[in-house]
């Protein structure tokens, strides 16, 4: 197309749009109002159904398991009040920026993880390797959905079965903390073998209880073993020795399996219209639950001091290096950037959402119910603490450990139990299904905007057939020895490699597209131009602290253990396999797009890092803007990305499509 020929399809579409807004409000803010109060602008694809459903699935999505099992305690084991500070200073510098980056461009161009990188195809690999790290942890974050499932069966009975030690799976060393030493022989608590390592922070090794012994007791107890410890290893897990022995399928997670990923189809089957409405329930609940259970707990004997124990500030612990390091992986991997879901949720948004407002909102949400949880998590410990004497420096510890261990023991001593048990499982299912949500729909909507001849009018179809094969998947972990597949998954697959593409993301964005051309589209969204922090942010801040962030972890990094048993070699390298998997497309998509164009090297490449021709929004009276904005900050130079033959066929359509 000639340059003459892109100016009259430029003024053509400006004098359409002139006339069209001649007929509506002259408010610019009326304007973005009556497209965001309309219904899907972008027919083909859709759009959110109501206001908050975006919001709403970001803060499901950002608020996970990790809130709950991992906050606390390295709140606590980090200075308590005083971690706050690093933390929120990370939040500021990478949180933040990460969030408004990725929900910016997703928005903007109304594509997956995949498709989005139009805006420089040479890095396509990036949303590749987002989703392949999706799609992994769909698969072990589904089997934490079974065990609270299964909890949540068992919270229907009056006795809950891990208050006591008279269930078929007990042993003679199985005791109930707090009884007398008589009934039980002492009070002893081993719990070696509980798996407790955070969910979204693989890099750290797992913490353990071992050895805690009673105040009272001289004896030698360190054999002795909880009733809900029993009953997490030798009746949920059923475990075996090791890796080399996966035991048999354990029939009763495997049902609750099927019935965690029937429900995820069923709430995503429809994609965001059937999640949307969804959200509105699962965002909403953790938090009725986390403020019932707080108020609960706050009124208990011995609350106070566990609160005391979470939040008193120790700021000499600010002076170690490894407090900083801890609170920026936390943010990094709670806020919930390079998993893909940000992208795929914001490109759902009409084009005109403020999604600066919403970039802004949502991860102060995600940090202020981290600070909450804890006091939840934290009350009802020092209220076990007060009741068994032992102290809640010995009690407390994280991720499965704190949530299908410690806590469900604390429960067990509460007043009407089964009902307190049966709101936290309730909760924990919840915030998992709400994660499981993001993530699932960023496979789904990549490959259907990858492939949308082929699979956007089999949607259903499609999302039923990767649900079953997540499903089988996902069965080795549900074995008697599945907890150490689920381990290896957890302590390799996204430990350095979502930093990674992050990173590049960032440095894509911020330098080869540009910083400064990014600013004008987000200006095309929302009316106005953010403050220049951000720029600045995407630009060095945010790299930097990304780049120190990814060392860090790599230096916490030890093979994977669990407990104090140790993987054999094979079983480590097949984790590193699997860690590196998710970058392989990177390097392998640029190969092949390099390959696929002509002229000499460096023309290629020249070619491939910029947006491809189709690159921008989705809708023809938001692209007629777009255009025009690349015309008026560039009056001499005419591109064929400016072209607009590949969305409409004719300039009749177009008109249409602006009336």
């Amino acid at each position: 197309m000639s340059n003459t020929d892109n100016k009259s399809e430029l003024e053509y579409f400006k004098e359409k749009e002139e006339n069209l807004a001649s007929s509506e409000s002259a408010s610019a803010s009326s304007s973005h109002q009556s497209s965001l109060d309309s219904g899907d602008e972008n027919v083909g694809r859709g759009n959110w159904s109501g206001r908050l459903d975006f919001l709403l699935s970001c803060i499901g999505y950002a608020v996970g398991l990790g809130n709950i099992w991992r906050f606390p305690y390295l709140c606590y084991q980090s200075g308590g009040g005083a971690f706050l500070i690093p933390y929120v200073i990370f939040l500021i510098l990478c949180g933040m920026p990460l969030f408004f980056l990725e929900v910016s461009y997703g928005q903007f161009a109304s594509l997956s993880p995949i498709t989005v990188w139009k805006i420089s195809p040479l890095f396509k690999g990036v949303g590749y390797g987002m989703v392949i790290i999706s799609g992994i942890v769909c698969v072990y974050y589904n089997i934490i959905i079974t065990w609270t499932i299964y909890f949540l069966y068992h919270s229907f009975k009056a006795v809950l079965p891990w208050s006591t030690c008279d269930n078929s799976w007990n042993t003679e060393k199985c005791y109930v903390r707090g009884k007398s030493d008589l009934t039980n022989g002492t009070n002893g608590y081993n719990v070696s073998n509980v798996n407790t390592t955070n969910l979204f922070n693989s890099s750290d090794v797992a913490v353990t209880f071992t050895g805690l012994t009673s105040n009272v007791s001289k004896l030698n107890t360190s054999d002795r073993v909880t009733a809900s410890e029993e009953f997490w290893q030798r009746e949920i897990l059923q475990i075996t020795d090791g890796i080399e022995d996966l035991g048999s399928i354990r029939l009763e997670l495997l049902i609750c399996l099927a019935v965690a990923w029937i429900v995820v189809f069923l709430c995503l089957c429809k994609g965001v219209k059937s999640s949307g409405r969804v959200v509105y329930v699962t965002a909403t609940f953790p938090y009725l639950v986390l403020t019932i259970l707080f108020i609960r707990g706050v009124t208990l004997p011995g609350a106070g001091a566990g609160i005391y124990f979470y939040l008193v500030p120790e700021w000499e612990k600010l002076l170690t290096f490894k407090v900083w390091g801890d609170a920026a992986v936390q943010i990094f991997y709670s806020v919930g950037m390079a998993w893909g879901g940000l992208i795929t949720m914001a490109s759902y948004n009409k084009f005109n959402n403020n999604c600066y407002r919403d970039a802004m909102m949502v991860p102060l949400i995600n940090c202020g119910t981290s600070v909450f949880a804890g006091l939840v998590i934290f009350s009802i410990l020092g209220f076990m603490s007060h009741e068994t004497g032992v102290d809640i420096t010995k009690v407390v510890t994280q991720g499965p450990g704190l949530t299908f261990v410690a806590y469900p023991e604390a429960v067990a001593k509460l007043p009407v139990s089964p009902l307190w048990a049966f709101l936290f499982f309730l909760m924990l299912f919840s915030v998992g299904l709400d994660t499981q949500f993001g993530m699932f729909e960023t496979m789904t909507s990549a490959f259907i905007d990858e492939f949308p001849t082929l699979l956007r009018k089999r949607k259903v179809l499609f999302t039923a057939f990767l649900c079953f094969i997540e499903f089988l998947l996902g069965i080795p972990c549900i074995m008697q020895g599945g907890i150490y597949v689920l381990q290896i998954m957890d302590w390799y697959c996204a430990v350095f490699s979502m930093m990674l593409l992050s990173l590049t993301e960032c440095v894509v964005i911020g330098w080869i597209y540009g910083a400064d051309r990014f600013y004008k589209d987000i200006e095309l969204m929302i009316g106005y131009q953010p403050c220049l922090w951000w720029k600045i942010c995407w630009m060095v801040i945010t790299p930097v602290t990304i780049i120190c962030i990814w060392l860090f972890s790599v230096t916490q990094l030890s093979p994977v253990t669990y407990g104090d048993y140790k993987y054999p070699d094979v079983a480590i390298a097949i984790g590193w396999m699997l860690g590196l998997v998710s970058l392989l497309p990177v390097p392998l998509c640029a190969l092949i797009a390099i390959l696929g164009e002509q002229g000499s090297l460096i023309e290629r490449i020249k070619k491939l890092v910029h947006h491809s021709d189709d690159w921008g929004p989705a809708v023809e009276k938001h692209r007629a803007r777009y255009l025009q904005s690349l015309q008026d900050s560039s009056p001499h130079v005419y591109l064929d990305s400016v072209v607009c033959t590949p969305l409409v066929e004719s300039k009749d359509n177009a008109a249409s499509q602006l009336s």
